[in-house]
């Protein structure tokens, strides 16, 4: 709590009467004499009702373990708070403390603030009413008759206070105010007088140090405070005196000085020189001005040939920025040209490369169709071969054979020759039917295979975006405590490298960065917008020189090893923000990137207007509104590109799409980019699982089509065999079906034919075999063509990749940091030469005043007279008034600081004096009241106080006081001792000034005796006290008590663990007052 006015005793008798101060006695050992009981003692006080300070009313929200607590309304004088534990009595003080101001420790219930916020909640109010009425209130043409005080603490601890007026008009949200308001009304939270809480006074109860009582009178009555005010002027007393003691030291030696430089003025000349000299002087005068010109002159001259000089360097840096636009433009237009060439060559291979495939496809087909012819004809001449063997074996058996076979054989043998040619012609279609499935299982494998390479593909891309997601995830769960993990794992090692290098001077400025840490959003939604449009500077750094980028480089180089480090931009730091109003853009509806981003640090904005003009680029979140304004062929002055919500780039004439989903820098809620990073991974798993689950499904497929495959080739080789067996059985048939009769010349015949067929069939294979390699060589070069063709799209796309995301924003950045530099200098050697103009114009200027001052001069003497010793006589004089008025200064301050001590310690002693006799007579007031209530039971006692030990004893014996001896408190029953401790709050109560007083357990450790007298006691002090308001906090029931208009009772409810809110019942149930 802050230092508090304080008024003297007596100042306080406009408010109410006063006891009759006892007569000034003896504080450590006399007694006041004539004690009354303490039902006379408090006569004296006027029957009133207090109208400042008390509390009218409270509410909790939130609070402690309570969601809703109140509002309680209290009583102008006695307030009984009474409920089971847990039902919120400690809870209502703890608010009243905490809510007027008071410290988490003072309530004894924590150590810190946000400790009294509800679990699960993010902030607890308390709301306190005053009442303000009467001559002493409070500002009341602001506030009225009552002053709310409410005051909200977050769940990190941090308080704001808003104190209203009785119609709940907001009148301030300083805490000075309320700190004013508090010194008004005479409210001291911390004061264990005003407020004793439940911890305090069972601490104060089982204390038995005679300090720690000695601590608690000097505390309720504020002579601590007092005393730590006077120990804190006495040491400023001792510094001060340092202070002129150290002055007069310096004193001595600037006295010397003056003496010094007197002699010298005084020894410069005598009166009768100055006048011999004085004509003398006027002529030196006249040629004085001429020769200060001339003086004026020679630097001017000077500036202007050096300014001169300086614009030829303006003028190189405008051409080399000039030729480095013209540079950057080439590079740009080359990159652009080169997309559009990617582009173009793109869409002419493709239709090429489908036309290829198909080629390939249709070259596949021929070349399975000439195999097949090829293998026919081969089978044909083997089989002429076949025939020719068997026709040459059965012309020779004819030849050599005797007999003749019998016509029932010849028959049956024709009868079995015409079985076997028709199994034969079914195992031909069977062999053709064959050779379809053997191709059509080879097209399947290969389709297939073509298929599962395909996914293998997709799926080893899926893998790489997978693993990047995850990392992207492991920063994102990182960054939960430390944001600048967003930027890579490398990034807070970095950080603290340069930190570390900054502290030991090797950087002449420290390095800014990223970028993207610097920069704040105003519109969330807007997060991929910007990223998308400074892409790498989110990661980049800022430096002043180079010097400074290689050592930076240095330390990047340690901290990423592998992969791509962040971007360093040189340029001087300016701690002003550009001037630019002539070269932005000024939308009324739309923003640019510069408007729609909180950046505190100048030189993070320049850098951004100079690497990617961010004050000329729009953000229009709808695409199609976009397209509108950017492409209508009007787009807005100063913009040359813009950005959609989605994170699409818009130019007057083309349009980019974004492949970026969500933003990975800027997004303000990390749980939910956490969880869609999580989803998408679960995703693309997803996707991996069932790219696995089809290659497992076509590998099965493709074993299947084999295994069918091989059977299908083995079947076919059977087919072959039983086809061969069938023919030599026919040709057999044949060869013995023949007569030894038959004319051999016609089987001779028949064998030249045959021979015929062999070589016309062996020139069939021959050209069939040509055929066939032709087409293979063919088929090859169709596949070649249409892989090359295939793989130069790819590497076209893949060419095209970083310049469409590296190369042409770039070039872009470039671009405009070339113009603006080429500007910027453009503007400067325009101030330059107009500065050397405004010199020239000056120097002819004062080369006139020259001719002028010349002509004047030579009017006075015609000859030119040079100073002399002129320079250093005004020198001396100069020193001379200097030491003078140094010395005076000094002289007058040492003797207001000895004036000021001397009478600091004159109002010091004054001031210990009232002190000292303040004590003594609250000491005596205190004693008195004491002994005055504990003779309403009969208990007599004695209170010793020792100011120099600073101890307080006090002795109290519960019989007659005439017939025992005191005994120590200590010696007492807790009742007894609880009892006295209370006659002791009292007799503080007494002499301690607090618009409320609040009691928590007072009736701790007492028996039901010691209760009820200490309950009668405090009533009959609160009757007769009706300018003051008590509020006591106890978990009995107080049914006992009499009813009463001024006494109002208030009971909690026992907690219920389900309910949001605890309702209390009241005694009686009269109105407010009014």
């Amino acid at each position: 709590m802050s230092k508090r006015k304080h008024s003297s005793s007596a100042g306080t008798s406009q408010k109410r009467a006063r006891p009759a101060q006892p007569e000034e006695a003896d504080e450590e050992s006399d007694e006041p004499r004539d004690v009354h009981p303490a039902h006379n003692t408090h006569l004296v006080y006027t029957d009133i009702i207090r109208e400042v300070g008390i509390i009218e009313s409270i509410s909790l929200k939130n609070f402690m373990c309570h969601a809703l607590l109140g509002p309680f309304t209290f009583g102008p004088n006695v307030n009984f708070v009474v409920g089971n534990n847990g039902s919120g009595k400690s809870a209502v003080l703890t608010a009243l403390i905490v809510g007027l101001g008071g410290k988490a420790h003072a309530t004894n219930r924590g150590s810190s603030l946000k400790g009294f916020v509800k679990e699960g909640e993010s902030s607890a109010d308390v709301s306190i009413t005053l009442r303000n009425r009467g001559p002493d209130a409070f500002k009341p043409e602001v506030y009225g008759d009552g002053i709310i005080v409410d005051q909200r603490i977050s769940s990190d601890g941090v308080r704001s206070y808003k104190l209203k007026s009785k119609t709940g008009n907001l009148v301030s949200a300083k805490k000075e105010e309320l700190i004013a308001l508090l010194d008004h009304f005479n409210i001291q939270v911390d004061n264990p007088v005003s407020i004793l809480t439940q911890e305090m006074s069972k601490h104060f109860l089982q204390s038995k140090g005679e300090g720690d009582k000695y601590k608690f009178f000097m505390k309720a009555t504020q002579l601590e405070q007092m005393k730590e005010d006077y120990t804190y002027i006495m040491k400023t007393k001792t510094v001060t005196q340092n202070n002129i003691e150290k002055h007069e030291e310096s004193l001595d030696d600037l006295k010397r000085q003056y003496l010094e430089k007197e002699d010298k003025f005084k020894s410069l000349a005598s009166l009768d020189e100055m006048h011999d000299k004085l004509e003398e002087l006027k002529h030196q005068m006249a040629w004085a001005l001429v020769t200060e010109i001339e003086k004026q002159l020679q630097p001017m001259r000077e500036r202007i040939s050096a300014e001169e000089n300086g614009t030829v360097k303006f003028d190189q840096k405008i051409e080399e920025w000039k030729g480095k636009v013209v540079e950057a433009e080439r590079k740009y237009k080359a990159y652009f040209d080169q997309l559009e060439s990617v582009s173009e060559r793109v869409q002419v291979l493709e239709p090429q490369c489908r036309s290829l495939k198909e080629e390939s496809q249709a070259k596949s087909n021929a070349c399975k169709a000439a195999e097949a012819a090829y293998h026919r004809n081969m089978t044909n001449l083997r089989h002429l071969e076949k025939d020719k063997e068997q026709l040459t074996k059965r012309i020779n058996e004819l030849k050599n054979s005797v007999s003749q076979s019998t016509e029932a054989d010849r028959l049956q043998r024709l009868d079995r020759i015409n079985r076997l040619q028709q199994e034969l012609q079914a195992l031909r279609d069977q062999d053709a039917t064959l050779s379809q499935q053997q191709d059509q299982f080879q097209q399947v494998i290969g389709k297939y295979r073509e298929e599962v390479a395909k996914l293998r593909r997709e799926e080893q891309d899926l893998q790489r975006q997978t693993e990047a997601k995850r990392r992207d995830l492991r920063d994102m769960q990182a960054s939960r405590t430390d944001k600048i993990k967003r930027f890579g794992v490398q990034m807070p090692g970095l950080l603290a490298a340069i930190d570390d290098a900054h502290r030991k001077g090797q950087f002449k400025e420290k390095p800014i960065g990223p970028l993207g840490f610097c920069i704040r959003l105003r519109d969330p939604k807007l997060a991929l917008a910007i990223e998308s449009c400074l892409k790498a500077l989110m990661n980049s750094f800022c430096c002043d020189n180079y010097r400074d980028e290689k050592i930076l480089q240095a330390i990047m180089s340690r901290h990423y090893n592998q992969g791509r480090r962040p971007q360093i931009i040189v340029g001087e730091f300016s701690r002003t923000l550009y001037n630019i109003r002539d070269r932005a853009v000024n939308h009324p509806e739309f923003p640019t990137v510069l408007q729609a981003l909180e950046i505190e640090d100048p030189v993070v904005a320049n850098c951004l207007i100079d690497m990617r003009g961010i004050e000329t680029i729009l953000l229009i979140k709808n695409n199609s509104m976009a397209r509108r304004v950017m492409q209508s062929g009007n787009p807005p002055k100063n913009c040359r590109e813009a950005f959609t919500q989605d994170g699409d780039q818009v130019y007057m004439n083309r349009y980019y799409s974004c492949d970026q989903k969500r933003a990975l820098y800027l997004s303000g809620d990390v749980e939910e980019e956490i969880r869609q990073i999580g989803a998408e991974i679960e995703n693309q798993l997803a996707h991996i699982a069932k790219f696995n689950q089809r290659i497992h499904a076509l590998e099965d497929e493709i074993r299947n089509n084999e295994n069918l495959l091989r059977k299908t080739h083995e079947n076919k080789k059977r087919v072959k065999d039983n086809m061969r067996k069938i023919q030599f059985e026919i040709g057999d048939l044949q060869n013995v079906e023949e007569p030894q009769s038959e004319d051999i010349n016609t089987l001779e015949e028949e064998f030249q034919d045959i021979c015929v067929k062999i070589n016309a069939a062996k020139q069939d294979s021959e050209n069939a075999k040509i055929k066939l390699n032709q087409l293979r060589r063919v088929l090859e070069e169709a596949e070649q063509n249409y892989r090359r063709h295939k793989e130069e799209i790819s590497n076209i796309k893949e060419e095209a990749d970083p310049i469409k995301q590296d190369e042409l924003g770039k070039a872009e950045q470039e671009v405009e940091r070339s113009k603006h530099h080429a500007k910027h200098y453009g503007d400067k050697r325009k101030a330059h030469v107009n500065t050397i103009q405004r010199l020239k114009a000056d120097l002819d200027s004062k080369e006139t005043e020259l001719q002028a001052s010349i002509a004047q001069a030579t009017e006075i003497c015609a000859e030119r007279v040079e100073q002399d010793q002129q320079g250093d006589r005004d020198e001396i004089i100069r020193q001379y008034q200097e030491a003078v008025n140094k010395y005076k200064h000094i002289a007058l301050q040492v003797k207001n600081l000895k004036r000021f001590i001397s009478l600091l310690g004159k109002i010091m002693n004054d001031r210990h004096k009232a002190y000292t006799e303040m004590r003594m007579y609250l000491s005596v007031r205190c004693k008195y009241y004491f002994d005055s209530l504990l003779s309403q039971r009969g208990y007599s006692g004695k209170m010793s106080f020792d100011h120099k030990n600073e101890t307080l004893s006090i002795a109290v014996q519960p019989g007659e006081g005439d017939k025992a001896a005191l005994n120590d408190m200590r010696s007492l029953s807790g009742g007894e001792r609880s009892f006295s401790t209370v006659c002791f709050v009292l007799s503080l109560w007494a002499i301690a000034e607090a618009p409320f007083r609040c009691l928590d357990e007072f009736d701790v450790y007492m028996d039901m005796v010691n209760r009820r007298i200490s309950m009668d006691m405090m009533l009959k002090i609160a009757a007769s006290q009706r300018y003051r308001q008590f509020i006591f906090l106890t978990p009995q029931s107080m049914s006992s008590l009499p009813d009463n208009g001024l006494m109002r009772i208030l009971r909690l409810n026992d907690p219920d663990r389900g309910q949001t809110a605890l309702p209390f019942g009241r005694r009686n149930q009269e109105d407010e007052e009014k």
